[in-house]
């Protein structure tokens, strides 16, 4: 199954005295680049969901964002960090003019209050931290899931899209095929006409005559294209529903495709089968584009 590098998954889990909340995004790159926003209180943590995120997600770039807030008793614990928010809040009213709207003061002062390390939190047990972090472990996890859950709905239907793309560059083969029919017999009479010149000089060179033959047959003979076109694009069916089936082996075999494709349209010499071949392009570049963004 194909899975897509764009992925999306939130998690939130409230206990008797926290509130977690984890927010992942992912988008496509080569490798897997992870950013975590943490609250400061947990930043002990960070390596411990960087190894989660590592286990469960291969490639792209991926933003996790994590917010605890005291809840019910712990409250009495925790005080707000009002110089950080003051300045979360500042920003955030100075943002919203730039954008050219003024923001509701109470959306702002709420929004401030959720970015990291807006509460100073006192010193709790171990036991607690251990429990806290017991529910900040589920919360991971869990949008972990639904990120990659998110992944194979997009990569399903760009699985889908492949599929269409392919089918229409078979489509434009076969409508090669048929224009090469009539493409030949132009190519017999351009041969015959050059044979009879060549005959008819004084001058005339068997050796020379025969290299010119074999030249013209190989230029304009597009039939080895054709069947490894075709072979090409049955074998990137195939590979799609390969459980094997990732991002930079469709690339692999979209290059092939490729080759082949422009071969054709530098062998053809025909005009009809160069705008079939333009059209192929075309569908090539999008499936190109988009294995760029398969895991």
């Amino acid at each position: 199954m194909l899975r897509s590098m764009t992925g999306y998954g939130v998690a939130n889990i409230e206990s008797e005295s926290i509130n977690v909340t984890v927010e992942i995004k992912t988008l496509n790159s080569k490798f897997l680049d992870i950013y975590c926003r943490v609250p400061r209180n947990y930043s002990e943590r960070e390596i411990e969901i960087r190894n989660l995120v590592t286990q469960s997600l291969e490639r792209g770039k991926v933003e996790v964002s994590l917010t605890v807030q005291p809840v019910g008793k712990a409250i009495a614990t925790t005080a707000v960090n009002r110089p950080l928010v003051k300045a979360y809040f500042s920003d955030l009213a100075e943002t919203a003019n730039d954008l050219g709207f003024s923001g509701d003061s109470t959306e702002l002062l709420r929004m401030a209050l959720q970015l990291p390390n807006a509460y100073n939190t006192e010193s709790v047990s171990e036991t607690n931290r251990e429990n806290d972090w017991s529910q900040i472990k589920e919360a991971v996890n869990e949008a972990l899931r639904k990120c990659t859950i998110f992944r194979e709905q997009e990569g399903k239907m760009t699985a889908d899209k492949f599929v269409d793309y392919i089918g229409t560059i078979t489509s434009l083969l076969e409508g090669v095929k048929e224009q090469d029919k009539l493409r030949i017999p132009a190519v017999r009479e351009r041969l015959e006409k050059q044979v009879r010149d060549l005959l008819s000089d004084d001058n005339f060179d068997p050796n020379r005559f025969e290299q010119e033959l074999i030249y013209y047959i190989e230029k304009f003979d597009i039939s080895e294209e054709k069947i490894r076109l075709e072979n090409h694009l049955n074998y990137f069916n195939e590979t799609l529903q390969s459980p094997e089936s990732n991002g930079k082996k469709l690339n692999f075999i979209a290059q092939e495709i490729g080759r082949e494709i422009n071969t054709i349209g530098s062998k053809a010499n025909d005009s009809g089968i160069q705008r079939l071949v333009v059209q192929m392009k075309d569908e090539l570049e999008k499936i190109k584009e988009q294995t760029m963004n398969i895991i």
